[in-house]
């Protein structure tokens, strides 16, 4: 409270001390007059506080759109994504041709008759020569694969900047119900997929729990126990 509002609010009680049991009408309308002048500075104040807070909501919409714009989601979805599932679908096609064409000329080594040393020498140099033309689908790969990365690298620059600006926090419970479907078959039949280097169970552990204790046979073990028994 402003010392002009107290100001006001002490001549308020002083004259009600004064005219207690003779109050006029005009009493009444100066006791209006002394509460309005008290209220002024208080809604004065109060329009200035709503002002300045309609401002600032003002303002974090105007920052929202423009990281928003920034974030360019539509070039995201309509062309960097797109290209980059493109991209992966001819790795996986371009993987698979390469390696039917490796098994065949394999399967083609091992059929044949190797009675005649030339003839069979000559089929060994042709599906070798053929193996290793399959085998430069790897260079393209890369190339392919160095693109989708880069596509995730700027997907993750820019939702980065945007989330830092907007200051987000991760919330729980958010999740589609196709995406906890596939998180809990994930986590009831440990589908975790390829390991990275240094990521996965070793091999001394496998012995390890293949081995049992001593060598002894042990009763059957659920999948879970030996998870278990794996990460104590």
């Amino acid at each position: 409270m402003t010392s002009g509002n107290a100001q006001h609010f002490e001549t308020l009680i002083g004259f009600l001390k004064e005219k207690r049991e003779n109050v006029t009408f005009g009493d009444i309308i100066r006791l209006a007059e002394i509460s309005a002048e008290s209220l002024q500075g208080f809604f004065r104040s109060m329009d200035w506080t709503v002002y300045r807070e309609l401002r600032e909501i003002a303002g974090y919409i105007e920052t929202m759109k423009k990281e928003m714009g920034a974030l360019r989601a539509n070039e995201l979805k309509e062309n960097r994504i797109p290209a980059a599932g493109l991209e992966l679908s001819a790795i996986v096609q371009a993987t698979e041709t390469a390696s039917n064409t490796i098994m065949e000329c394999a399967e083609a080594l091992m059929a044949a008759n190797a009675k005649d040393p030339a003839a069979y020498k000559a089929l060994v140099e042709e599906k070798m020569l053929v193996i290793f033309e399959a085998c430069s689908f790897q260079d393209l790969t890369g190339q392919r694969i160095a693109k989708v990365v880069e596509t995730l690298q700027h997907i993750e620059e820019r939702v980065a900047r945007f989330a830092s600006v907007m200051q987000a926090k991760d919330l729980d419970g958010f999740m589609s119900d196709t995406e906890r479907s596939r998180d809990e078959r994930r986590q009831r039949l440990l589908l975790n997929g390829p390991q990275l280097a240094g990521h996965g169970i070793d091999q001394s552990s496998v012995d390890t729990l293949l081995a049992g204790s001593g060598g002894k046979t042990q009763a059957a073990k659920s999948p879970q126990d030996e998870v278990d028994a794996l990460f104590p």
